[in-house]
């Protein structure tokens, strides 16, 4: 791609990648605007028309809702994608469609440079970038919060309000606001700001995409989800038999009764991938009910042994996901062992929602491993109970060995001695 200096920027309307836009024209920058739909509750035609006011050359819409989830949560609900065991990792997942969006419009576009409003403190900044570059060797990009001569014109918040208010950029954000948001289709993030202390509770008003539980249904509102290889395929409401059926469906019928039942906050204290700590309160209704109901039916239809060796895998699925290797050998690698692992994951789960709860009623499968008969104390029969002495027997032989090296050796005498 022969070199120009037409711009793509990531742009989502805030103070921040307006001020960006302004800069950027004013340094004579064709800038092309590209806002991805990715089901945040933004206002996109005033966005449009804000960045046409700015100064850009053009503004690009692209609906990616439904890439989102088939493309990318999918896959990261098929093998349990969970980063230290609390995050959900919906701003990650978000990154990525929106990043391979960007560099095919840079392509359509014939721009050389592709750029973004992330800080230079926090993650987003290298899941755009290891994206952009994994997908286009050749693009270059501009991050304005890493360049010098833009990072000292803008030390912080109130001189980009500054910049903003000189260039008659408008915006809605105020000096005083108290955090800072992302919002997509399957949750929304809260950090900064008056979240920054941890030792602090967060305020209430902080949630937007979840009741509090203290006003949720004292009534359980009972569902049942179908999956086939273990990607969602239908949500049914047992109450009132309404069926949806489609990937956009699904995840907004159960954000909507997620929400209603105060499902999905996480309020945690997490690892960056530069090295930072920070803090995130997070709401993520509908993909939480996925992710408990995909783990409930793995448990009946999966191979034991095959179950153990993917757990293996998702810290280190879920650590890729969260710092942006999703378009790397190491996670082609990974998805086609869990794409392998979920080939007889069919079946429903049926599970009520209650204030905050998610209760697994039954579940289903056509793969089913379970043996009710194999499985109960009461019935005898399929399974010879003097083979389960053998079985300890030999199990058996690799402790006692070990123990009686021990014994030999006394390897932990600079502790004391084991207590008889």
């Amino acid at each position: 791609m022969e070199e120009n200096n037409k711009i793509i920027l990531a742009y989502s309307g805030g103070l921040d990648t307006s001020v960006i836009l302004k800069w950027l024209v004013n340094l004579d920058y064709e800038v092309v605007c590209f806002i991805g739909d990715i089901g945040q509750s933004d206002d996109f035609k005033s966005a449009k028309l804000k960045a046409e006011k700015l100064g850009a050359s053009k503004v690009i819409i692209e609906d990616l809702k439904n890439p989102f989830i088939i493309d990318y949560v999918y896959p990261a609900l098929q093998g349990n994608a969970i980063y230290e065991g609390r995050y959900l990792l919906g701003t990650a997942l978000a990154r990525l469609v929106l990043a391979k969006a960007q560099i095919e419009i840079a392509h359509n576009e014939n721009a050389s440079i592709v750029s973004h409003g992330s800080t230079a403190k926090g993650n987003d900044q290298v899941r755009f970038e290891l994206a952009y570059h994994a997908l286009d060797p050749n693009i270059n990009v501009f991050s304005p919060w890493r360049d010098i001569e833009f990072s000292n014109q803008f030390k912080g918040r109130n001189d980009l309000l500054s910049y903003a208010e000189k260039w008659q950029i408008p915006i809605t954000a105020s000096k005083g606001k108290p955090y800072s948001e992302d919002e997509n289709l399957i949750h929304i993030s809260h950090e900064a700001g008056i979240l920054e202390d941890p030792s602090k509770r967060h305020d209430p008003s902080v949630f937007s995409l979840t009741e509090d539980i203290s006003n949720a249904p004292d009534e359980e509102t009972k569902l049942e989800i179908k999956f086939i290889d273990g990607i969602p395929v239908s949500v049914s409401n047992l109450d009132d038999n309404t069926i949806y059926d489609n990937p956009l469906e699904i995840m907004n019928y159960l954000n909507l009764v997620g929400r209603k039942n105060g499902i999905g906050r996480v309020d945690m204290v997490e690892n960056r991938f530069i090295g930072i700590k920070s803090r995130g309160v997070y709401e993520t209704p509908g993909a939480t009910i996925l992710f408990e109901a995909h783990r409930d039916l793995e448990g009946i239809a999966m191979d034991k042994e095959v179950m153990h060796i993917r757990d293996l895998l998702i810290p280190k699925f879920s650590e890729l996901i969260y710092n942006g290797f999703w378009f790397s050998p190491e996670m082609d690698f990974l998805l086609t062992a869990i794409r392998k692992s979920q080939e007889a994951v069919d079946g429903v789960v049926r599970l009520a929602l209650l204030k905050g709860n998610i209760i697994m009623i039954g579940r289903e499968s056509p793969t089913s491993l379970y043996d009710q008969d194999l499985s109960s104390m009461d019935i005898e029969g399929g399974f010879e109970a003097k083979d389960s002495e053998g079985f300890i027997n030999i199990n058996s032989i690799r402790l006692m060995a070990h123990k009686i090296v021990l014994q030999r050796k006394d390897p932990y005498k600079w502790r004391g001695k084991e207590k008889k």
